[in-house]
């Protein structure tokens, strides 16, 4: 008997089934059964169904002799079915890799409960995925397993039947069923819950929910009526329950709130019916109406059975909406031409010798490091610093913030003596006689960047490349780490700047950290104490619409065992059993100390990580793609920081073996440092504020790599022997490229 039968009813979604059908029969936990219920659908979906049965023995094919709708297709794949649990997927969405198991372990946590409520993500055509707005309801939080009076909270999520799993013997003892119509997940659902003796919760995204035309309830049908039926049946199982009363001023305010949604969604409901789906509601808020019950206005109209009104006010509310869009377009416009005349004006005073401005892309880097030596080395400077939209939280704490687009902000950029940053100041900036900026770069570049990505459309999208050169021709000073990037900067990004060779800020502090600073950062990122922490920090990958990470750190993980866990700076958010999610963490330096091992694919920190000297592991599998889409200087495959994985079992291997931190991979990352990390030694802000503001010529020297002490990993055993250093493989040309 197998753990799970996931139950998928098919009609007319030929063009989807198989992915549906993929993403359960690749799920990494096997032992299920897959019950596809062909509902007489007149596309090839009984094709499809019976291919994948005779391929896999897990897959049970059921043909309807004639239509009976989702309701009825469920429960004749309710009959077939012989797992512990049941879970159901409509035959145009999918599950997300690894859901069984993580359902699996879940019901394991929880004692077996009678149902499992889990998460889902609408997915959109583009690739956006738009979690539930309500995953808080899903917190694993406190007592497990429970019954619905311990968190009411969850009636207020989704009310369908495909995100939970149900214990079988549970369904079958109460005889649940589907009703036909439309709207058969409420009599379904609600019941359920209601009933159950123990609910967990897993708060994790199981079902991805695609939205697309043509879905039942994006159908224009009179079927939707078929909504009061469902309510009727809900109030009558509670009827022929004492016990269930208290829940009926719940259900029915979530009666009323579902009548008032599908009345007002646009594409429902038939022309001229709206009116007669209103005096419906109306007798039914009589049936069911609970005394004392809240009404606010939409119950109102409900109730009253106010057609006309509830027209009137939704075409008042769209006239509203209207002024308001025409009125605010009339005022940023003003605005705006207020600003452009402000800016103006402010160009013609006198610079301010003691002010200089900053600003970064994201977090804080190179332009934070350089901010705080402004501050040290020329105090009598005044900073301050301008917050994207977004990254408020990212301003370090000493220079006076500035929000874009304001007057302030304005004024600083015109009279400021000092401007830098990490991305550019934006199109309107009029760089003044006087005036320096200093520019700084993402890092050193492996994959093509500025000019060279006229030939790499893909990796270039919308650059202005007019406007990049325009930009360069602003610049006073660019920084740079080492000669790789300096020969690459000066041809790719043209200009009559000065290239200051003298390592880049933001890796001042990997110098300078101690090992008591690394295991505060360890304890407030929530590492666990003797934990193996590995940063995962992926490359942007320019031929994909959405950046879901490469690997399956779950799997990873799970193969790696309990001593590890993932610090992931990805370009999404990344959640599960081990990860801990650094995205969004505002300096970027802080998960690299906190962290024993790097493991990257051709991210640009791989650079800056070095400068630790702590083991790099770097993950190849799709490097052709890569380096076909956005063009490379050089083949990281030749000349690799550490030991190399040419794809995920390769990488498992990898850390189980020990080989992430071998003699080799040792020699390795020395050769890697010598090329690219020779300034790094913890003072390069302090030669850049040295030269740029104080005018001196003579920097302080930079001390050799064979001397330098670089911040030390918080875990013991990890932190390389300086008085027997690491020999390089051999000399490279710090111009080799591919």
């Amino acid at each position: 008997m197998p753990r799970f039968s996931v139950i998928v009813p098919a009609y007319q979604v030929q063009a989807y089934l198989s992915e549906c059908l993929d993403s359960v029969l690749a799920q990494s936990y096997p032992d299920l059964e897959l019950i596809a219920v062909d509902d007489r659908s007149p596309d090839a979906c009984g094709a499809v169904i019976d291919e994948y049965a005779a391929r896999d023995a897990r897959v049970k094919p059921v043909h309807l002799a004639e239509n009976r709708g989702l309701g009825r297709a469920r429960n004749a794949g309710l009959a077939e079915a012989t797992g512990d649990y049941l879970l159901f997927l409509d035959g145009d969405d999918t599950l997300a890799p690894d859901t069984l198991r993580a359902v699996a372990d879940r019901l394991a946590e929880t004692g077996d409960p009678d149902v499992l409520v889990f998460d889902y993500a609408r997915t959109h055509w583009d690739g956006r995925q738009v979690r539930n707005q309500l995953a808080s309801q899903l917190t694993e939080e406190g007592p497990a397993p429970f019954r619905l009076q311990d968190r009411p909270g969850l009636l207020r999520v989704l009310m369908v039947a495909w995100n939970k799993a149900y214990r079988r013997e549970f369904v079958a003892e109460h005889g649940f069923a589907f009703p036909p119509g439309y709207y058969e997940d409420t009599p379904w659902t609600f019941p359920v819950l209601l009933t159950a003796r123990s609910i967990a919760t897993l708060d994790r995204v199981c079902v991805h929910y695609r939205q697309r035309p043509g879905s039942i309830l994006a159908t224009t049908s009179r079927r939707h009526f078929d909504l009061f039926d469902q309510y009727d049946r809900v109030f009558a199982y509670i009827a022929e329950r004492p016990a269930l009363a208290r829940w009926r001023p719940e259900l029915f305010r979530r009666m009323v709130d579902h009548c008032a949604t599908v009345f007002t969604k646009p594409g429902r409901l038939p022309r001229g019916s709206h009116g007669e789906f209103l005096r419906r509601a109306r007798a039914h808020y009589r049936r069911h109406h609970v005394p004392g019950a809240r009404v606010g206005l939409r119950h109102a109209l409900v109730r009253f059975g106010l057609h006309r009104t509830f027209r009137a006010l939704r075409l008042a509310a769209a006239v509203r909406r209207r002024v308001l869009r025409s009125a605010l377009r009339s005022a940023r416009a003003l605005r705006a031409a207020v600003l452009r005349l402000h800016y103006r004006v402010q160009l013609r005073l006198p610079l301010r010798a003691d002010r200089a401005v900053f600003t970064a892309l994201e977090g804080r880097g190179d332009p934070a490091a350089l901010e705080e030596a402004f501050r040290a080395y020329a105090p009598h400077l005044s900073t301050a610093w301008i917050a994207r939209p977004g990254q408020e939280h990212a301003v370090p704490p000493g220079p006076r913030p500035l929000r874009p687009g304001t007057a302030a902000h304005w004024s600083a950029l015109a009279r400021s003596r000092y401007l830098v940053s990490d991305a550019g100041f934006g199109v309107r900036l009029r760089k003044r006689p006087g005036q320096v900026v200093v520019r700084t770069q993402p890092g050193t570049p492996l994959g093509h960047t500025g000019l060279d990505l006229q030939e790499r459309p893909a990796a270039a999208r919308d650059t202005d490349f007019a406007e990049l050169l325009r930009a360069a021709g602003q610049w006073d000073y660019v920084l740079s780490g080492n000669r790789h990037s300096t020969l690459t900067w000066e041809r790719v990004y043209p200009g009559r700047y000065t290239t200051l060779e003298y390592g880049l800020p933001r890796n001042d502090v990997l110098q300078r950290a101690t090992a008591a600073e690394a295991a505060r950062l360890r304890a407030s990122l929530g590492v666990p104490e003797g934990a193996v922490a590995i940063l995962y920090a992926p490359a942007w990958r320019d031929v994909r619409r959405t950046q879901t990470p490469p690997l399956d750190l779950e799997r990873v993980l799970r193969r790696l065992g309990p001593g590890f866990v993932v610090l992931a700076r990805a370009h999404t958010p990344v959640r599960g059993p081990g990860i801990i999610d650094v995205s969004g963490h505002p300096d970027p330096a802080a998960p690299c100390l906190a962290s024993d091992a790097l493991l990257t694919d051709y991210a640009p920190v791989m650079f800056d990580y070095a400068n630790l000297d702590r083991p790099i592991v770097v993950h190849t599998e799709d490097w052709a793609a890569y380096a076909a889409a956005r063009g490379v200087y050089f083949d990281l495959r030749d000349f690799p920081p550490g030991a190399v994985a040419r794809d995920e079992d390769e990488l498992i291997g990898v850390f189980s073996g020990g080989d992430w931190r071998g003699e080799r991979a040792a020699r390795l990352r020395a050769a890697f440092r010598e090329r690219f990390c020779p300034w790094d030694d913890g003072r390069a802000a302090e030669r850049v504020v040295r030269r740029v503001v104080l005018g001196e010529t003579e920097v302080p020297a930079v001390v050799p790599l064979r001397e330098r002490v670089p911040a030390p990993p918080a875990r013991a055993g990890f932190a390389p022997d300086p008085s027997t250093p690491a020999q390089p493989s051999g000399p490279r040309t710090v111009t080799e490229s591919r």
